[in-house]
């Protein structure tokens, strides 16, 4: 024993600096991560699709035909007032459906198509007549994003609303003094003649978390299998003999069993994707079984879910092997430090900064997300994100193999193994 208490390991710089500098990087690059990427995402917007539908068939006015529903869309389309921060999609209803249940778009705004022959009536009204007022209709899309969803409905209000007071000002101008005999109602109608609704674009059933629940399953998965890498890990390594396992007060250990360091990532993935059978299908009945969330495609949902999390797993063992302690640090940044900001789900991936826009391209929880939030919300369409999702979960388990195995193996040539062989005794000549 050295006689020296073991309070006195906080009088040594070299246990607060090292301790310092990983704990202090950590807490600055999650407020980059988390804070950086949301802080303005209006500023940031960038071409977010908005579907613009212009159903409207027109009318005869002044002896020929108008359509200010093709007047009023090619004016948003081409205004710069929202500079490149909304892409305006201009397509048909039926194309403007199918994107909105892709998850394609943000949100739409469609011109009826009654709008022309409504607001040219408004000219005509007789003094007892009632005027009425024609609508434009914004459409939101809470599956893509909450927070997506209300950028674009912001967007396409004020542009409707801007449209209205045009057409107000165009047929001002155009029947001039004649105003004075048309009815106290139809004049005010003229000054901003459409009204405006908001709805519901592509309505989700009421347990899907107003389009929230595919982020928080595609994150539960990723971190199930982030920390079971982390258990799996330690308990290999107990198994193998390189490490105690404290119960409590208990202290277990096993006879060593050597293995190369490919070896033992060999078992702890063998180990992660036997258990990921096991816990695919608990957050699944967790989820879907107890507490109520709307799922349809419930064997598909089990495979990606068993697969999201022998990825995410395997993938986190990697990085473990490789990295050794401060291993669990890099799991940690890029399973949930850069993943949870880049994941389209809070923000849309129109509204980061460039540098995040970047970082969704790879980063795991974004494509695991797309893939869930198809078969939630979309009839689990691939072009809404399933087939991306699959693809980029083989890509990154491909990766995973290449870089663990790579780099390990690089380990085991170079005989860098976890507990060095023990060195030959020495044979000494023995006199005759």
């Amino acid at each position: 024993m050295s006689g020296i208490h073991p309070f006195r390991v906080l009088r040594a710089k070299p246990l607060w600096i090292a301790n310092g500098v990983i704990t202090g990087v950590l807490a600055l690059l999650f407020a980059v991560f988390y804070v950086g990427a949301n802080i303005d995402p209006a500023d940031h917007l960038t071409k977010l699709p908005v579907g613009l539908v212009n159903a409207d068939k027109g009318a005869a006015a002044g002896g020929k035909q108008v359509n200010l529903g093709a007047q009023i869309t090619e004016s948003i389309k081409k205004s710069t007032a929202s500079g490149d921060k909304i892409d305006w999609k201009v397509m048909d209803e039926k194309e403007m459906k199918d994107e909105l249940g892709k998850g394609k778009l943000f949100g739409a705004l469609v011109v009826p198509a009654d709008f022309t022959s409504t607001i040219t009536a408004l000219t005509g009204t007789t003094p007892t007549g009632t005027p009425a007022r024609p609508t434009l209709t914004v459409l939101t899309n809470q599956s893509a994003g909450s927070l997506g969803s209300g950028l674009a409905r912001t967007a396409t209000t004020q542009a409707a609303e801007n449209a209205s007071l045009q057409v107000g000002k165009e047929l001002a101008a155009q029947i001039g003094t004649a105003q004075a005999k048309l009815p106290a109602a139809a004049r005010v109608l003229l000054t901003d003649p459409a009204a405006v609704t908001v709805e519901d674009g592509h309505p989700l059933d009421s347990h899907s978390g107003l389009g929230m629940t595919a982020f928080y399953y595609a994150l539960t998965l990723v971190v199930v299998g982030m920390l079971s890498a982390n258990v799996i890990s330690g308990q290999v390594d107990h198994a193998l003999g390189y490490t105690h396992n404290d119960m409590g007060p208990v202290r277990l250990h096993r006879p060593l069993i050597r293995a190369t360091r490919v070896q033992t990532l060999t078992i702890s993935s063998t180990l992660m994707a036997g258990l990921s059978l096991l816990m695919g299908t608990l957050v699944m009945a967790g989820a879907v079984g107890l507490m109520g969330m709307d799922a349809s495609h419930l064997p598909l949902l089990w495979l990606y879910s068993v697969c999201a999390v022998a990825v995410s797993g395997i993938g986190a063992l990697t990085l473990l092997a490789a990295f050794g302690t401060p291993g669990m640090l890099v799991v940690t940044l890029v399973f949930i430090g850069m993943a949870v900001p880049t994941s389209g789900a809070t923000t849309p991936i129109e509204a980061l900064p460039g540098f995040y826009r970047f970082l969704a391209e790879f980063e795991p929880l974004r494509q695991i997300t797309g893939g869930i939030r198809s078969i939630l919300y979309y009839d689990a369409q691939g072009d809404a994100g399933l087939t991306r999702g699959w693809v980029m979960m083989a890509a990154g388990l491909a990766a995973a193999g290449l870089f663990g195995f790579g780099v390990l193996g690089w380990y085991d040539r170079k005989g860098l193994h976890r507990i060095p062989a023990e060195t030959e005794p020495e044979k000494t000549a023995v006199p005759a």
